[in-house]
């Protein structure tokens, strides 16, 4: 026993701590860069390459590729039981071998996805220019990266730095020259280059020609032309020089000021608690040293969540162990209960140090592994314990009743423990998302099963006897005398009496139980108890993310931003007079421009309002009150193409509505998308409705006219005077400090704000002449889509949005969406096909795997059983229990107020361990009687006594560990109550069930000469 504690105890330190166990990474991604392309472009140049690429790699699972403005991402998934290392390594091989891309588009950069977790990020302001924040911002990263425990920083808020040079349109006119002829000429003139070295007698000296220009003011000195008189034209008289970055929208605004925020990420490995402690004392050393009006904030914090969450659990685990030593302590003494109870710590102590080899973490699902526990660790303790003291009451030694009572129950009691390891066994391997956090349960608690078998076995014995050595031949308390006798009596007068009739009248018995079990089954598949793939849990960050036609000015986005943060303020004037202490109710407001990740776009034309809202185990509020009055607030934007207001990461079952349109004309699946939303926004409670292929920014097309290559102009010059002109051309890159910077010319912008300035832009000649671009290239206006998304090769749209689960459900909506409308529409357009994703896909992807793992696990109950009772009638005595249980579990969750979600259907197969242990030790017993010569019926009716104080304990140790953690009104708990409702209720039911059921279809079984005969000599039954 100091062996576990030991062990235990110096592996907790190093157990990490999350909001949920690690999901293992299954995507790469490869991203490639095609400057200036449309969608359209970047879809056959780069997606459709890449998807031939990765076609012969196998393991792939789906392929998706976002073809947008400039720049193709396909995301490439792995089959559950592929190798991800491999993996990547041959999405690398195939990409890289790729010889096919056009030359303007840049090495492609294959990654894999989910190596690292969000953990915290700190916000910095202050009064000084975006150029000097970020370079505070980078002195900050640096300092942080020297902290042993922070591995990765990125900061946020900033394009690229650039040195950009502007030119007049006139100027480039008057001066015959063009964007590309200048940018050549400082490519030419600022330099920083080795030129040999003079090698003497006594030394080596290095030549190096370093000119190169790293500031606006060297730039302006620079000479750009020269005449044969002496004249020199410097850059500075010509261009207007500035330090700045690319794109005006990519700014944050922190509370009102332009901020930098830099994103802390930890690996898998690495503890999310110690990574925010240390971010927060590097934080607080800041604010003492910081330049005056700079300020610091942690904003989406999620360390608050997890610590929120374990504590909660760790309480209520403290609660419970004290509820199950007093269950204890009213059957048993002090002393007996106390190292009963000390099984607990000693399992669970064994458990951390198994956990920290495997690396899984202290989590929601772990701890709520070991909370279940106890209820399985206690039957094994009980059954030990009343034997023993039953032995111990005879008269026998305490040596001889330790281990004769440990003998006589020894074959029960792993019998017991082996067809709990195949019930839960089998939910080891879940598929899914969902499943991927889910199957962490059924191994936490095979673990901490296993080494309480070892204790109970070896440890609890002896220490049980030594408990009840001091009390041989003492008179018990007369509280004990009195509990005992209203316990015999409830035993045998009211449930002896109910038993004796139940088997008696058992047909009628046994039809009563089938007629109830079709009841509850009714009520479920008509629709009174509904399914939600997985619940909700309040966190402390929304977002409302926008999303404006492509072509929208940043102006325009900011008067919307300001239109929705103004509704924010109110709904935090309305709600923090009813907070605790009248705490604001909103803490930070954080606007990232060019930021979407609903519409998984960039640009002028989306933002996103990130909010930290006060603490949810505070605020007396909840999430989905403050979004849908936000939404409400905000009221209705005309111009607005989607604002989303939604919690800032979805749980693992993903999105509540997310449809996938599949086909080849994007005109009709656009047709289809819409009216399929027209239907969806009919139900009350659907939210936030949109898809991804919108339409993009307005082209002009240009095509080279005829005459053109007479005056020395081909396409891909005039093309490249425009992308210089217009789009801007890289003259050379220099490195400032740790910064590098591209220094970038292009047309000045009152030259290029306006259609006209494209109209009057001239093209510059090989001799220098200046030509009107009308001359040499004919203008067409078009517009295509803004982005196209390939999966699999084909052409998709997807739908999404979120529902109002107090209004209405998910499955219910989708179920006669398919039935009413869906079937009729895929008809009349045969070209588009229809999949599931989000909660829908997830569900049901996790819920079959349930259901096959469940059926496998009960094969090898039912073989295992039949090896024990030799017979393949009497296992389905104890199997039929099985799917009785559902009984507690539908209506307990009808009483809760719940939905069934995949943490009940865990919780219903957790329960189906406890359920198979007690019902094999009645028949069991009921066979102990037999051999002593008892008729069938009367030895069914006698077992079911003798077990029931056994059956009764077991089922209130078990519902008083896991009662606080149901009777919990913590937000942060909703995940966990459906599980815990499952087992708690369908242990009451089934405690019935057993006592009653069991002896009854023993007996209905006996009438039909299903029973095995026993012979042999009698066997001493346990009381």
């Amino acid at each position: 026993m100091v062996g576990f504690i030991v062990i235990g105890l110096a592996a907790a330190p190093s157990v990490k701590r999350e909001t949920f166990p690690d999901i293992p990474p299954d995507e790469i991604t490869v991203r490639t860069i095609y400057p200036g392309a449309s969608a359209r472009e970047v879809e056959s140049a780069i997606c459709e390459r890449i998807e031939d690429a990765v076609d012969s790699v196998s393991d792939i699972k789906e392929v998706r590729c976002d073809a947008e403005e400039s720049v193709g991402t396909a995301t490439i998934k792995m089959r559950q039981s592929g190798d991800i290392d491999r993996f990547l390594n041959d999405i690398k091989t195939v990409v890289e071998a790729i010889d096919a891309f056009p030359d303007s588009v840049e090495s492609p950069v294959v990654t894999q996805n989910g190596r690292t977790d969000f953990v915290v990020a700190v916000a910095v302001a202050g009064p000084m220019s975006p150029s000097h924040l970020k370079a505070y911002a980078e002195q900050l990263k640096d300092q942080m990266l020297q902290i042993g425990v922070i591995s990765q920083v990125n900061i946020k808020g900033f394009s690229d730095h650039q040195i950009r040079i502007e030119v007049p349109a006139l100027t480039l006119r008057q001066s015959g020259l063009s964007i590309s002829s200048i940018a050549d000429v400082i490519s030419r003139q600022s330099i920083d280059l080795p030129a040999g070295a003079i090698e003497s007698t006594d030394r080596n000296t290095l030549i190096r020609f370093t000119d190169e220009r790293r500031s606006v003011d060297a730039f302006r000195e620079l000479i750009v032309v020269s005449g044969k008189s002496g004249s020199e034209i410097r850059l500075g008289d010509i261009a207007t020089i500035t330090d700045r970055f690319e794109l005006d929208e990519e700014k944050i605004i922190f509370n009102g000021q332009r901020a930098a925020i830099l994103n802390i990420t930890k690996t898998k490995d690495e503890d999310t608690l110690i990574v925010v402690d240390a971010v927060s004392d590097f934080i607080d050393r800041q604010r003492l040293i910081a330049p005056p009006g700079v300020e610091f904030e942690l904003t989406q914090n999620i360390s608050s969540i997890v610590r929120d969450r374990l504590n909660m659990l760790f309480d209520n685990g403290l609660q419970g162990l004290f509820l199950v030593f007093l269950t204890m302590w009213l059957f048993f003494s002090f002393r007996f209960s106390f190292w009963v109870a000390m099984g607990l710590p000693v399992s669970f102590l064994g458990t951390i140090f198994m956990m920290s080899v495997l690396g899984y973490s202290f989590d929601m699902i772990t701890l709520v592994g070991l909370l279940i526990a106890v209820g399985l660790l206690m039957d094994d303790a009980i059954v030990l314990s009343e034997n023993i003291a039953t032995h111990l009451a005879k008269g026998e030694s305490i040596t001889e009743a330790a281990i004769e009572g440990t003998k006589q129950v020894a074959p029960g009691v792993i019998a017991s423990f082996l067809t709990t390891v195949c019930i839960f066994g089998s939910l080891m391997f879940l598929q899914g998302t969902i499943g991927s956090i889910l199957k962490v349960l059924p191994l936490i608690l095979i673990t901490t099963l296993t080494v309480s078998l070892i204790e109970a076995f070896l440890i609890l014995p002896h220490h049980l006897a030594h408990s009840r050595k001091d009390h041989i031949g003492r008179e018990p308390s007369r509280f004990r005398q009195r509990f005992e006798e209203r316990l015999d009596w409830v035993r045998q007068q009211v449930v002896g009496r109910l038993v004796d009739k139940a088997v008696e009248w058992r047909y009628l018995s046994l039809g009563l139980v089938i007629g109830f079990f079709l009841l509850t089954v009714s009520v479920v598949a008509g629709g009174g108890l509904k399914f939600l793939a997985f619940p909700d849990i309040d966190g402390n960050v929304i977002e409302a993310r926008i999303l404006l036609p492509q072509g929208t000015p940043l102006q325009r986005t900011e008067m919307t931003v300001n239109t929705i943060t103004d509704a924010l303020k109110r709904i935090d004037a309305e709600f923090t007079p009813l907070q605790p202490d009248q705490r604001h109710l909103v803490e930070n407001i954080n606007v990232h421009y060019s930021t979407n990740r609903d519409a998984r776009e960039s640009g002028p034309h989306v933002a996103t309002i990130s909010v930290d809202l006060l603490d949810a185990e505070i605020r007396t509020v909840t999430l989905l009150k403050i979004l849908n009055r936000w939404r409400e607030e905000s009221g209705v934007m005309t111009d607005v193409l989607a604002a989303n207001f939604v919690e800032y990461a979805h749980g693992p079952g993903g999105r509540a509505i997310d449809l996938r349109l599949h086909g080849e004309d994007l005109s009709e699946l656009k047709a289809v998308s819409l009216a399929i939303q027209g239907w969806l926004n009919s139900y009350n409670g659907v939210l936030d409705l949109h898809d991804d292929l919108r339409p993009g920014k307005p082209e002009i097309r240009l095509q080279l006219s005829e005459g053109a290559l007479s005056l020395g102009l081909d396409a891909s010059g005039i093309a490249g005077q425009l992308r210089s002109a217009f789009f801007g051309h890289t003259a050379s890159e220099v490195q400032v400090g740790t910064e590098s910077m591209e220094v970038d010319i292009r047309l000045a912008a009152a030259d290029r704000n306006s259609l006209a300035d494209l109209e009057y832009f001239t093209v510059t000649t090989p001799n220098g002449r200046q030509v009107p671009l009308g001359a040499v290239a004919s203008l067409e206006r078009d517009r295509g889509w803004a982005r196209i998304v390939r999966v699999d090769g084909r052409r998709t749209v997807t739908l999404q949005g979120d529902v109002d689960a107090n209004v209405t459900n998910v499955a219910e909506i989708i179920s006669d969406t398919r039935a009413r409308f869906l079937d009729k529409l895929l008809e009349e357009h045969p070209g588009v096909s229809l999949s599931y994703e989000g909660q829908v896909k997830e569900g049901s992807t996790t819920g079959k795997s349930i259901v096959r793992g469940f059926a496998l696990g009960l094969i090898g109950v039912f073989l295992l059983l039949c090896f024990i009772f030799k017979s393949y009638i009497e296992p389905l005595i104890i199997m039929s229990i099985i799917p009785l249980g559902l009984i507690g579990v539908v209506w307990g969750h009808l009483l809760m107020g719940l939905d069934l979600s995949m943490p009940s259907i865990i919780g219903f197969a957790s329960l189906a361990g406890v359920v198979v242990n007690d019902s094999i030790l009645l028949v069991h017993f009921i066979k102990i009687r037999r051999a002593q010569g008892q008729l069938p019926i009367d030895a069914a009716k006698m077992a079911s006594r003798e077990r029931f104080r056994a059956v009764l304990l077991t089922s209130l140790t078990t519902i008083a560990g896991l009662l606080p953690l149901m009777m919990e009104q913590s937000l942060q708990a909703q995940v966990l109550v459906p599980l815990v409702t499952s087992l708690s209720f369908g242990l009451i039911a089934s405690t019935a069930l057993v006592i009653f059921v069991v002896p009854v279809l023993y007996s209905i079984f006996n009438d039909f000469g299903w029973t095995v005969s026993v012979e042999g000599p009698p066997l001493e039954p346990k009381a």
